[in-house]
């Protein structure tokens, strides 16, 4: 599967539940909410909560995080594919508080700035 850069720079194609919620696998969801649960230290979730096409699908499938994303959000209003594509991408502390939490992600979104 090619990659699919979230406005996070999160690469859906690598994302479990991402690839559980396109093979429509249930169990495969269900492994993943108590994966989630366990490592982010979340109450229950529900399959419901990880099913996803990806954070800037049109469908109903989103991963119930994305609803409460400021990042998503913002690159949604703004219309980007995602937040390397931004003028504000080097100065926006929304990202520069996520990279803190995922700094791996950081290096995918500085090689899509830079190539821009």
């Amino acid at each position: 599967m090619s990659e699919i850069i979230a406005i996070c720079g999160i690469n859906c194609a690598e994302c479990e539940a991402y690839q559980a919620s396109q093979v429509n696998d249930v169990e495969m969801l269900k492994q993943v909410a108590l994966h989630w649960e366990e490592a982010y230290h979340l109450p229950p979730l529900d399959v419901k909560y990880v099913t996803c096409d990806g954070c800037q699908s049109t469908t109903s499938r989103l991963s119930g995080h994305c609803y409460e994303c400021d990042i998503r959000a913002c690159g949604m209003q703004r219309g980007l594919p995602n937040c390397a594509h931004c003028d504000e991408f080097e100065t926006c502390t929304k990202l520069e508080k996520f990279f803190q939490f995922a700094p791996e992600l950081r290096p995918a979104l500085e090689k899509i700035h830079r190539s821009l």
